[in-house]
C-alpha cells in the first residue's frame, strides 16, 4: 500500500476534526457566551481542555465508524472512497461555516462515507446507517426537545420563590460546570469518529487488523486537533446559538447544556451511537426556550436550521461521490 496515500487520508481526516472543532465549538460554550457566564476566551480555552479529555473516556463510537457503516474497502480503491468522504464533509462543514448554519459535522462525515462508498461500489451496512445514524437523527432531537422543556419547568418551579438576581448570579456560576460537561460530551462523541476513519485506512493498509485497539497516537492526534479547533472558535455560528434562536439568559443557557450533554453521554455509553451533537443542544436550546412562551422562541430561524439538517447528509454524500469520480479519472 502506498504510504503517501495513507498520509493524505490519516493527514485530511485531522484537518475535518479541526474544521469539526471550530464548526462545533458553539455547541458547546455558544450559550455560557451568550448569558455571559464566560468570556469568549476562557469559554474556548476550557472547552479546548475539555474536548482533549472527553476523546480519551471511550472507543464504542470509533467502532461504530469505522466497522458499523460500510464494508471496509480495500487497496487505493478504499483510500480514495475514505479521501471523498472527507472532502464530502469538509465541504459542507465550510459552507455552513460561512453561512452561520449550525449543522451537523457528524453527518456530514456518514453522508461522505455513505455517497462515497456508494460511487466506489463498496457495500454499505444499510442497517447499521439506520439504527446507528438516521433513527438517532430523528430521536436525538425530539428528546432536547422534550427534555429541555421539561428540565427548565423544572427549574422554574424549584426557584419559583427566589430572589431573581441572586438566582441569576448563581445559574451564572452553575454554567461553567454545564458547559465544561457539554464540551466534555463533544470530545466523547466527535473525536471519535475521527478516530474511526483513521483506523479503518490504517486497517486497509495493512498496519492495523479490525477489532484492535484504537492506537494511542491515533486518540491523542484526533483529540488534540478537535482542541485546536475548538480554541480557534467558529464565532458565525456561535451568534446564530446564542442570540438567534432564542435571548438566553443563565437559568435557561443551564438547562440547556445540562440536557444535552446528559443526552450525549447517554447515547456514547448506553447505546454507542454517533449522534449530533449540533442538533441536540440546538433541539435543547428551542424546548428551554419554549418555557417562556412558545413565540419566545424564533421558528423562522429553527426552521432554517433543521432544513438544513435534512439536507446535510445528502449534500456531503453528492461532493464525497463526486469527489470519487474525480479521483478515480486522475489516478484510476
Amino acid at each position: 500500500m502506498d504510504t503517501f496515500s495513507l498520509l493524505v487520508v490519516i493527514g485530511v481526516a485531522l484537518f475535518f476534526t479541526y474544521t469539526n472543532g471550530f464548526h462545533d465549538s458553539a455547541n458547546a460554550i455558544a450559550t455560557s457566551i451568550s448569558t455571559r457566564a464566560l468570556t469568549p476566551r476562557v469559554a474556548l480555552l476550557m472547552a479546548a481542555v475539555m474536548n482533549l479529555a472527553g476523546a480519551f473516556m471511550g472507543s464504542g463510537i470509533a467502532k461504530t465508524v469505522s466497522e458499523g457503516l460500510i464494508e471496509t474497502p480495500t487497496g487505493g480503491n478504499g483510500m480514495l472512497i475514505l479521501f471523498a468522504a472527507l472532502v464530502g464533509a469538509i465541504t459542507w462543514n465550510m459552507i455552513t461555516w460561512y453561512f452561520g448554519l449550525p449543522s451537523s459535522s457528524s453527518h456530514a462525515l456518514f453522508g461522505g462515507l455513505v455517497g462515497a462508498a456508494l460511487a466506489g461500489s463498496t457495500a454499505v451496512y444499510w442497517d447499521g446507517v439506520l439504527e446507528k445514524i438516521v433513527i438517532p437523527m430523528f430521536l436525538s432531537p425530539l428528546v432536547g426537545l422534550g427534555l429541555g422543556y421539561l428540565v427548565m419547568s423544572a427549574i422554574l418551579w424549584m426557584f419559583r420563590r427566589s430572589n431573581p438576581q441572586r438566582a441569576q448570579r448563581g445559574f451564572r456560576i452553575a454554567q461553567t460546570v454545564s458547559a465544561a460537561g457539554m464540551a466534555l460530551g463533544h470530545g466523547l462523541q466527535d473525536a471519535q469518529k475521527t478516530m474511526g476513519i483513521v483506523v479503518m485506512a490504517l486497517v486497509i493498509a495493512g498496519v492495523e487488523d479490525e477489532g484492535e485497539p484504537i492506537p494511542v497516537w491515533v486518540k491523542i492526534a484526533s483529540a488534540v486537533m478537535l482542541s485546536l479547533g475548538t480554541y480557534a472558535g467558529g464565532w458565525r455560528i456561535m451568534r446564530t446559538l446564542g442570540r438567534r434562536i432564542i435571548d438566553l439568559e443563565p437559568p435557561q443557557g443551564f438547562a440547556a447544556e445540562t440536557t444535552a450533554s446528559s443526552v450525549m453521554y447517554a447515547t456514547a455509553y448506553i447505546f454507542q451511537a454517533p449522534i449530533s451533537t449540533t442538533h441536540i443542544i440546538t433541539s435543547a436550546i428551542m424546548g428551554v426556550g419554549a418555557t417562556k412562551r412558545v413565540k419566545a422562541v424564533r421558528w423562522g430561524v429553527a426552521k432554517n436550521i433543521v432544513a438544513g439538517w435534512f439536507i446535510t447528509m445528502p449534500a456531503a454524500a453528492s461532493v464525497a461521490a463526486l469527489s470519487y469520480g474525480l479521483g478515480w479519472l486522475a489516478f484510476g
